[in-house]
Order: C-alpha cells, then structure tokens, then sequence
C-alpha cells in the first residue's frame, strides 16, 4: 500500500485571538486539505490547556462531516478512560452516518492529571477503564443489545442505533507510548497508532515488540498502520526552521511542563534544546529533504498512513496555507511514486 498523506487539525490558538475567526479559519483548512488530496483529516482532543485556547474535538468533527467531501475523518485521539462508553459509541455512530462512513475512532489513555480530577477518576485507574469501554463499545456497534457490568458503568440491555455504517466498525487506532501500552493496541485495536514523539531508532525496536504481541494472540500485521509527525516544508531547511522553530518549540515545551515526557519509552525525553528535540521526530525541511525522510518511515516502520502536523498555535494562516499548499504539490507525489 502506497503512503497515504493526512493532516492534524491542532484548533489551538494564543489567548486573545478571535475565535469566531479562528474557527472559520479552521474548516477553511479543513476544505483545502480535501481539495489538495490529502487523506485523511484528524482533530485532536484534550482538555483544560493552560497555555492555549483549543477548539474541541467531536463539534468541529461534526461541522467537517458537511464541508469535507472525500478525505476521512479522524478522532485522533478521544480520551477514552474519561468517558462512559454508551456515550461514545452513539456519538461515533452518528459521525460515521453523518460522514457516509469515512470515521476513524482514535484512542488513548490520556496522562494531565487536570483531566483525570476534573472527570472525577484517579490516573491509575485509566488503563482499565479504556479496556472496558473498547470491549462495551465493540459490543454496543455489533450486537442489538448488551449486558456488562463495568468498574464504572453498567449496560442492561442496552443498545445503540443506528449502528456505524462501517462493518464491523469504524477502524480504531490506539495511540501508545510506552512498551507495555502496545499490548492494548494489539489485543483491542485494528492498528496500533503511533505517536509524534518517539525518535525512529526507538521506534523500530517498539515495531517488533508489536509484532510479537500480535503474533502471540494471532493477529495478522495491520493493514493500515499510521503515525502522526510534526512537520514543516519550504523552499530550504534554513526558511523551514525560521518559520516553524519558534512554534514547534513552543509546544514541545508545553508538552515537557504538563508530563508527555513521563509518557515515552525509556530513555525519550522532550526536555533540551530544540535543535536536538528535533532530531528525526521532526519532518523539517526542503520538499526533497521531507519527502526523503517520508519514505524512509515507510521503508523503516512500514507506516502507510502519516499523518502531518503542519501548524501550531499563533502560527499566521497564510504560512500554514503555503506549506500544506507546498506539501501537496511538490513533497507528496516523491513520496507516492516512490512507495
């Protein structure tokens, strides 16, 4: 399968920034990304953020269904062990009705305790319940009605309909840092959904380690197997780093204070200096230079879904418009021709 190309829709924004504007800016984003052929469209979700206004996750989802025409559409990522299960599985459905099938339910366990305390649950607890709710979800898109008695909820002859267009369901992609996190990726997801943080070399070691455990419970390798990454192009190196530097170290710096850090495999830091934060976690550069590194992550990982964050928040349209514009035209049919 050739390396299909998404965008990450951040819907993050400085304080004191019109958001009526921001948010007509951001579905403007949205339907240029279409228009250019990229894959899939995916709006994160997270809550409380000190440092930035966000927009939030399922609303502008939904608004997407009506604007984008042929793109997927990505829940990437729903804090599930925050939620109750009956909830989700009902929105999702609706998403995937409303998007003639074209939702991807994304998944991960979360880790700013902000979160946790103001959705009334303890951190430890996360793992377990994102578990139960993947199984009750499962069954509440499959079965016409369910009895399970959760740690935190109870279904009794519950159902949801309408059921999700798309059989058996909607893909879901879990999201893992650590090593002992991949486990859930391979016993309840359709594809383990790697993260933007990790550095390639440890990523490779993490790849087999998947491996084994989808081999342990006989699972055949995925299909479909996506990554989210940071990136920037323009016509140099040196004009990519000018331009994006100042906002990506901005938001990994974000990321340090509030404890991604502690999320990654042994030996991964987001802390130091932004010219070693960069590393190979970050696809800067010239559209050769991108495209380069691109098709080595498929060649490396065996990614075939990659989906790009290209702005950041305080970043000006116009220099986030040019580089999506930029990525599409001269980075992404390199990478199609070559994988």
């Amino acid at each position: 399968m050739a390396l299909e190309v998404g965008i990450m829709l951040r819907g993050q924004y400085p304080f004191g920034a019109d958001m009526v504007k921001m948010a007509q800016e951001l579905v403007e984003q949205a339907c240029l990304a279409d228009r250019l052929g990229y894959a899939s469209i995916t709006k994160g979700s997270h809550y409380s953020t000190p440092d930035y206004q966000a927009l939030q996750q399922l609303p502008i989802l939904a608004r997407l269904t009506g604007e984008v025409k042929k793109a997927r559409l990505n829940a990437g990522i729903i804090i599930l062990p925050l939620h109750k299960p009956l909830d989700i599985a009902e929105q999702m459905a609706t998403l995937d009705i409303l998007s003639n099938g074209r939702m991807i339910f994304g998944v991960g366990i979360g880790y700013r305790e902000v979160e946790f305390n103001a959705f009334g649950m303890s951190q430890k607890d996360r793992g377990k319940r994102t578990d139960e709710n993947l199984m009750a979800i499962k069954r509440l898109w499959n079965e016409e009605s369910v009895c399970m008695q959760g740690t935190h909820f109870e279904l009794k002859d519950a159902v949801c309909w309408p059921k999700p267009i798309q059989k058996p369901n909607p893909p879901i992609w879990i999201g893992a840092n650590a090593d002992i996190a991949l486990k859930r990726a391979a016993e309840h997801g359709d594809c383990w959904y790697i993260n933007p943080h990790t550095t390639i070399e440890t990523l490779i070691k993490q790849v087999e380690i998947y491996k084994g455990l989808l081999d342990k419970i006989g699972k055949p390798f995925p299909q479909e197997f996506p990554m989210r990454r940071e990136a920037f192009v323009a016509k140099t190196k040196e004009e990519a780093m000018r331009l994006a530097g100042p906002f990506v170290a901005k938001k990994y710096a974000s990321y340090h204070s509030t404890g991604q850090s502690d999320q990654l495999p042994e030996g991964e830091s987001l802390s130091g200096d932004f010219e070693t934060l960069v590393g190979d976690r970050f696809l800067i550069g010239s559209p050769d230079e991108v495209a380069e590194q691109m098709i080595a992550i498929n060649k490396k990982l065996g990614v075939n879904h990659l989906i790009l964050s290209m702005e950041w928040a305080g970043m000006d349209k116009a220099t986030a418009t040019d580089c999506m514009q930029l990525m599409a035209e001269e980075v992404l049919p390199k990478v199609k021709q070559a994988t």
